[in-house]
């Protein structure tokens, strides 16, 4: 950001991204239901570097609980199963030729628990993001005051713009959390 121009719309920008992070974080949480977003931060060693495994397979849901990975290529086989047990998702993958079926296992209460308190985790480190976001932002504000580049009532102008963002990131924030909390808690 200029540190002599004010862009509420960079702001928002940038408090989006973090709501972004949060709903790829809380797509990667099992919830005892087969989804494709489990597999999507897995990295297979693969062509001498790290690979994301959508890159090197199809990824399918063929039944409500069973992922179904299919790889391109059969030499790298080896590797997308040793990158999928090596992710700690609790899934053994049974290989078929160059087809691996992962079985979702019944989730318990006491981990349904354990998974629901890592995305609150998720979601207050979405809150921090977008009220450090909010803080740049007023800070900037309060500069260009200080410095006779705005009025101060621009300055309360736009730092209420400012918080109105903030309050609906932080709305969606929760709405995302208490989603994903349903679903992690519905048998």
């Amino acid at each position: 950001m200029a540190s002599n121009a004010f862009d509420l719309n960079d702001l928002k920008r940038r408090m989006q991204g973090a709501l972004t992070s949060l709903k790829q974080e809380l797509s990667g949480l099992r919830t005892g239901r087969a989804s494709t977003g489990l597999l999507d931060h897995i990295q297979v060693e693969a062509y001498g570097s790290h690979m994301p495994l959508n890159q090197l397979s199809t990824i399918g849901v063929p039944e409500p609980r069973l992922l179904n990975v299919q790889v391109w290529d059969r030499s790298l086989v080896h590797a997308v199963e040793k990158a999928i047990s090596a992710a700690n998702l609790g899934l053994t993958p049974a290989t078929e030729g160059q087809v691996l079926k992962l079985r979702i296992p019944e989730l318990n209460e006491e981990r349904r628990r354990e998974i629901v308190k890592v995305a609150h985790k998720y979601a207050e480190t979405a809150r921090v993001a977008v009220r450090h976001v909010r803080r740049d932002g007023l800070e900037l504000l309060k500069k260009l005051e200080k410095d006779h580049k705005i009025s101060e009532d621009d300055q309360e102008r736009q730092a209420a713009e400012v918080q109105k963002a903030t309050d609906a990131s932080i709305a969606e924030v929760e709405k995302m959390l208490s989603g994903k909390e349903k679903e992690i808690m519905t048998v």
